[in-house]
């Protein structure tokens, strides 16, 4: 059984980190994911402020999500590159990521996420990726 029909199967336990992180599962099919996941006190750093990383893996989860709902069978992806920009800082409530594939072609992907608070809807950050598609 593939990642997508565990995920239909069992939701979000079919991904550890999704249970470890408390990542629920919004929407997914057709290239598009969404995410959601409560800020705990323990995903803070030092200031007070979300840790980054944990903007990045959510982002990451989404747009990787977003890319498996288009793989084909037998293919698997692999990252290439990833980068995120930063836009501002939360430290309390609920936060969206959104992940949307851009094109997928034979050998790589290009996908764009974005994370988003669950308040009013700001802008978190932005996150831009490049995947390889492998055949086994």
């Amino acid at each position: 059984m593939g990642y997508i029909e565990r995920l239909k199967e069992v939701g979000r336990d079919a991904n550890p980190f999704f249970s470890l992180m408390g990542i629920e599962i919004e929407g997914f099919g057709d290239g598009h994911a969404s995410l959601s996941m409560e800020v705990r006190p323990d995903m803070l750093n030092g200031a007070g402020w979300l840790q980054g990383g944990v903007y990045v893996a959510l982002a990451d989860e989404a747009v990787a999500l977003a890319l498996y709902t288009l793989l084909e069978e037998g293919e698997r992806i692999a990252t290439i590159d990833e980068h995120t920009c930063f836009i501002k800082g939360v430290n309390s409530g609920t936060i969206f990521a959104t992940g949307d594939v851009i094109r997928k072609g034979r050998r790589v992907a290009f996908a764009d996420g974005e994370v988003t608070s669950g308040e009013d809807g700001t802008l978190l950050s932005r996150t831009s990726t490049s995947y390889a598609v492998i055949r086994r």
